[in-house]
């Protein structure tokens, strides 16, 4: 039995592939398909497209990489809707909550986990991962790339209550040995 196909043959996608919508700085948009990490070859993105092709795009003609719900391919000035260029408050996530300055002076801020993906991203001056701030937006996350920024200030390091250490309260500062209490009732 045969089955006929309703379009074009599309190339096997891998299912950790991700949609994403990359912006250039002269504001060329390209939709397409890419995996979390690992998508760069010899300082080319490894990008399919939205039809199928796989095509090569210089990483430093990007201005950001952005994983999104939707592609909105009929908004062609804002299909990744970020929203919110900064945090209106301290952030609610964990990571390094970072502002960023790209070369065109636009400025992001965003939340990047602290681990060993991170430091090999700035050793081999790759780009940066980041959480953007408006989590109802339609970019999930963003990959920046280095040639893209001129400056990063760290704002702060942001941990859940949950995962700070506990100070000692005040009444065990008073008494800090169990039983110090001076029994009330003793004659």
């Amino acid at each position: 039995m045969m089955v006929a196909s309703a379009g074009p043959a599309v190339p096997a996608m891998a299912p950790a592939h991700k949609k994403t919508v990359l912006r250039s700085f002269a504001n060329v948009l390209t939709w397409g398909y890419l995996p979390p990490i690992g998508f760069l070859r010899e300082n080319q993105v490894q990008l399919m497209t939205v039809d199928g092709h796989l095509t090569s795009i210089p990483i430093n003609t990007l201005k950001r990489i952005s994983y999104v719900k939707d592609f909105n391919l009929n908004d062609r000035s804002d299909p990744e809707r970020i929203g919110r260029m900064a945090f209106p408050t301290r952030p609610r996530g964990d990571g390094l909550w970072l502002r960023l300055t790209f070369r065109d002076n636009e400025l992001l801020e965003g939340l990047s986990t602290f681990d060993i993906a991170f430091i090999d991203s700035l050793l081999n001056e790759q780009g940066l991962f980041l959480t953007p701030p408006d989590p109802r937006s339609n970019t999930q996350r963003l990959f920046l790339p280095r040639s893209a920024l001129t400056k990063v200030e760290v704002l702060g390091f942001v941990t859940a209550p949950s995962r700070r250490p506990s100070l000692p309260s005040a009444a065990s500062q008073r008494h800090p040995l169990p039983g110090a209490q001076p029994n009330l009732f003793d004659p």
